[in-house]
């Protein structure tokens, strides 16, 4: 079988290998991979920077879905000829997380998904709804399952509230149709004009050009009645936080998922004890998570959004792609043609 494999750090160094195929032990399941979707991790993986110290080689890439050609001894809640998707962290089930359950990660603490076949243990697997393709399920797996932890634990998110999502890339359009599922309005920010009207389309009620106005908390508050956003979707880091805590309301929650821009102002200490505001870490979720998300993705039908398509061959370009985020929604790279 074929892999990608990170053996030296750098998009343009990752291998294109050939493997024995595996075979499922106890408990285990054998995968044949249709679709991998990337992840902002995923690049920050290949090229060396999330973890320089990472044991080479691995095969990256958390997010994929496939069908079940074969299973182990003693497994009992997976058939052959299931469709399913990887949970991004192996250990983590249910409950809370912790040091342990935090450990496993595909694609980085293990071998990833961007591979034509994966041996995974029975229960790092769940069955993917069955209105969705393979390309659209693989990417529930870390951009679905964080974006619902942030809507549906960190804030509990009801019909009514005001949630604030950064960018169109694929947590922020997840966060989007999730809140829209829920009754809540949906206000944004983004670099481009023609990404905002796209997500209008979708159901967001007002957007802003933060290019435009970078100041875009003041926006926030003007449109929420000078009271503030209950959410922030908060993909951007460092670089974003100072306006998302003024652009909360008092005691409302930033859901601190992204790392994506930098800052060298301190940390606004003031503003989160005043304004009482509650700053949830968001990383990814549980298998628990999953499957509650695949319920609720189930009944209203909805479809995640792919924005372009690579073949398996062409990893190195949807990376390079990735890296350029010119995409409205997830990139996918299809295994299986």
């Amino acid at each position: 079988m074929k892999v990608w494999q990170i053996q030296a750090f750098g998009i343009d160094k990752l291998a294109f290998v050939e493997f024995p195929q595996p075979r499922p032990g106890r408990g285990e399941v054998l995968v044949k991979v249709h679709a991998v979707s990337l992840n902002y991790r995923d690049l920050l993986m290949v090229r060396g920077h999330y973890n320089p110290r990472m044991v080479l080689p691995r095969i990256p890439c958390s997010d994929g879905a496939g069908e079940v050609v074969e299973v182990g001894d003693e497994v009992t809640s997976i058939s052959p000829k299931q469709r399913v998707a990887g949970i991004f962290m192996q250990h983590w089930l249910d409950g809370p997380p912790t040091a342990e359950t935090s450990r496993g990660a595909l694609g980085g603490d293990v071998d990833g998904m961007l591979a034509e076949y994966v041996v995974l243990p029975e229960s790092g697997v769940v069955p993917i709804p069955e209105h969705l393709s393979y390309t659209e399920a693989a990417t529930l797996p870390c951009a679905g399952v964080t974006a619902w932890n942030a809507l549906e634990n960190a804030a509990q998110v009801k019909p009514g509230d005001v949630v604030l999502i950064q960018g169109t890339g694929g947590v922020s359009i997840f966060a989007l149709q999730f809140a829209k599922m829920v009754g809540a309005t949906v206000i944004g920010t983004s670099g481009s004009d023609e990404k905002l009207e796209r997500a209008k389309t979708m159901g967001l009620d007002a957007g802003l050009n933060y290019r435009h106005s970078p100041e875009w908390a003041k926006w926030v508050l003007h449109q929420t009645g000078n009271r503030g956003a209950d959410l922030i979707v908060e993909v951007g880091g460092a670089g974003t936080l100072t306006q998302s805590l003024q652009a909360v309301r008092f005691g409302g929650t930033v859901a601190q998922i992204g790392v994506l821009s930098q800052s060298e102002q301190p940390l606004p200490i003031a503003s989160i004890l005043h304004r009482q505001v509650r700053i949830h870490g968001v990383y990814v979720g549980s298998r628990a998570h999953f499957e509650v998300m695949n319920r609720a993705i189930a009944a209203n039908r909805m479809r995640p959004v792919v924005d372009r398509i690579f073949p398996f061959t062409d990893a190195r370009n949807a990376l390079n792609a990735l890296q350029e985020a010119h995409h409205f929604g997830k990139i996918v790279i299809q295994v299986v043609a």
